[in-house]
C-alpha cells in the first residue's frame, strides 16, 4: 500500500493555541487588574471546547460557537466576570489569528510536492483558511468536520474525507499528536502518524504524550515526517 495523501489533524497538531488563547486571556485580564493562571484558564476553556464537539452528528452550531459559549463558562469559573464583552470578543477571534508551529509550513510546502496534504480538522472552515493566510499554509483542501457536518472521531467523517479525496482509507495517512484521533482514523483503515507536541498544553505537557505502538510513524516534528515520507521515492506500507 502506498500512501496518497496525508491528512493533518490541524487545532493542536499545527496551531500553537496554548500559547495564543493564554496570551490572550493574560492581556485582557491584565487590562482590567485581573491575576489568575492563565495556563490553566487556556487548557480547561481548550477542554471544554473539545469535550463540546468532539463526536458530534448534525449540530446547529461549529466549533467557532462551541468556542464562544464555553468562553463564558471558564470566565465564570475562574472569577474573571470583569472582563467586558470586548474582552470576551478578542480573546474568541485569537483563535483566528494563532500561529502555527514554526517547523509545519516549510515541511508541508515539501509534502505537497510528492503527496495530497489536507486539513481534517474538527475546527471550522473559515478559521482554517484564517490561520493559513496568516501562517502561510497551503493545502491542497480544506476538509472540515462543518462541512461533513459528522465531526471526528465519529467513523462517518473519516470515511467521508477518504470518499472526498477518492482513495481507499489504507492510501491515506492521518497526521496528529493526539491518540484519539489517530486510534479512530486507524479503527476506519487509515495509515498513522504521531508528531510529538510536547508544548501543546503549555509547561505542563500534552496529557497524551506516548504514541500507540500500533502507528506508522512517529516522529519529533515536522521536518523528520517530511525527511522520512520524500525518502526511497515515497511511502509504502506493506499489508
Amino acid at each position: 500500500m502506498t500512501v496518497k495523501a496525508l491528512t493533518f489533524d490541524t487545532g493542536g497538531t499545527i496551531l500553537d493555541w496554548h500559547r495564543g488563547i493564554g496570551g490572550a486571556f493574560a492581556a485582557a485580564g491584565a487590562a482590567r487588574g485581573l491575576k489568575a493562571d492563565w495556563a490553566a484558564v487556556a487548557n480547561e476553556y481548550r477542554r471544554r471546547s473539545l469535550k463540546g464537539i468532539v463526536n458530534a452528528e448534525r449540530p446547529a452550531y461549529n466549533f467557532d460557537d462551541v468556542h464562544r459559549a464555553k468562553l463564558d463558562e471558564v470566565i465564570a469559573e475562574f472569577g474573571l466576570d470583569a472582563l467586558t464583552a470586548a474582552d470576551r470578543d478578542a480573546i474568541w477571534r485569537t483563535w483566528h489569528a494563532l500561529d502555527a508551529w514554526p517547523d509545519f509550513p516549510a515541511a508541508a510546502a515539501r509534502l505537497r510536492k510528492r503527496y495530497v496534504v489536507a486539513s481534517f480538522t474538527l475546527l471550522t472552515t473559515s478559521l482554517v483558511v484564517d490561520v493559513s493566510k496568516r501562517n502561510g499554509i497551503d493545502w491542497d483542501v480544506i476538509i472540515s468536520c462543518e462541512m461533513i457536518g459528522i465531526y471526528k472521531t465519529r467513523p462517518e467523517a473519516y470515511r467521508t474525507a477518504a470518499k472526498w479525496l477518492a482513495l481507499e482509507p489504507a492510501d491515506i495517512m492521518m497526521v496528529a499528536c493526539h491518540n484519539f484521533d489517530l486510534d479512530a482514523a486507524r479503527a476506519c483503515g487509515y495509515q498513522t502518524a504521531f508528531v510529538r507536541r510536547p508544548d501543546e498544553w503549555g509547561p505542563g505537557g500534552p496529557p497524551d504524550p506516548n504514541p500507540n505502538p500500533a502507528c506508522t510513524v512517529v516522529v519529533d516534528g515536522f521536518a523528520q515526517l517530511a525527511d522520512k515520507l520524500l525518502s526511497d521515492g515515497g511511502y509504502s506500507v506493506q499489508g
